[in-house]
């Protein structure tokens, strides 16, 4: 059961959009803050970025600028190696699949002109070509949404995002191993005046922990500043039909259950006895 704190403010549905895939690199946004946005910072790339395909197909004068220290060379090599050993072993017989043991050339294709992929870690502190702080990224910028995957690192930066949260239209971030760091995520939701949530997703590549909680979940910030909406804390349950999609296919997704939720359920109980 997550906390009360968790439960995202109400956006109406029809104000909700999905942008990249319906599974694993699909987030909820709020469409209204889409032709607001000037760029998109990613922070944790992998070898997915159909959000930032399918955002620039909504809104193409906007531009990606991406960092993740881990995406090089090697990594191409390693990886188009390990596709083409599946593929002989019949491990990548889908269509899709096929597809991506091409996936660097889309790399090469995408992120080059306006689009930038930039080799280095996120930090919290600027070392020359190797790391490089959210206050060094998003200086001289604004009208932006911040996109945030970089596996458990995310809370090293926390106290950097709330003092430029002026210049983000949009947060997505992920949040792993949340049990263990429930404090430090509810001091940066308490203390965040402009980035209000107004949406949650449990990722089910990972299992739950032992209060059933998914291990990591996938949340959506809307500046207030930039689409004014009552800071009212939503009725919904989670996932949102139609909008929300299991990362992973095979697994079921999570059923989101919060602390309030209980209560309330208790207190009509006691009234009905």
């Amino acid at each position: 059961m997550l906390p009360k704190y968790l439960k995202p403010f109400h956006i109406n549905n029809e104000n909700l959009i999905r942008i990249g895939p319906k599974l694993d690199g699909g987030y909820i946004l709020d469409k209204r803050i889409i032709h607001l946005t000037e760029k998109i910072i990613t922070c944790g790339l992998n070898d997915d970025w159909e959000f930032e395909k399918h955002f620039l197909k909504i809104n193409p004068s906007c531009e990606v600028i991406a960092y993740d220290h881990t995406v090089s060379k090697e990594f191409w090599i390693k990886r188009f190696k390990k596709d083409i050993i599946h593929f002989f072993l019949l491990k990548k017989v889908r269509f899709r699949k096929i597809i991506g043991i091409f996936k660097y050339y889309d790399y090469i294709n995408f992120f080059r002109n306006k689009n930038k992929h930039h080799q280095l870690k996120i930090s919290n502190k600027n070392i020359k070509n190797k790391e490089i702080t959210i206050d060094e990224i998003l200086s001289g910028n604004n009208n932006l949404i911040l996109k945030i995957d970089i596996e458990g690192d995310e809370y090293n930066i926390l106290k950097q995002i709330l003092n430029n949260s002026k210049k983000i239209n949009t947060l997505l971030i992920e949040f792993h191993d949340i049990q263990k760091n429930m404090n430090l995520i509810k001091d940066f939701i308490t203390q965040s005046n402009d980035l209000k949530l107004v949406h949650i997703h449990g990722n089910n590549y990972t299992c739950t922990n032992k209060y059933e909680n998914p291990n990591v979940i996938e949340l959506t910030f809307t500046n207030i500043e930039k689409i004014k909406f009552e800071q009212k804390t939503t009725n919904k349950n989670y996932p949102i039909n139609k909008l929300d999609y299991k990362n992973r296919h095979q697994k079921s997704d999570f059923i989101l259950r919060f602390e309030d939720d209980a209560k309330k359920s208790q207190n009509h109980l006691d009234l009905l006895r």
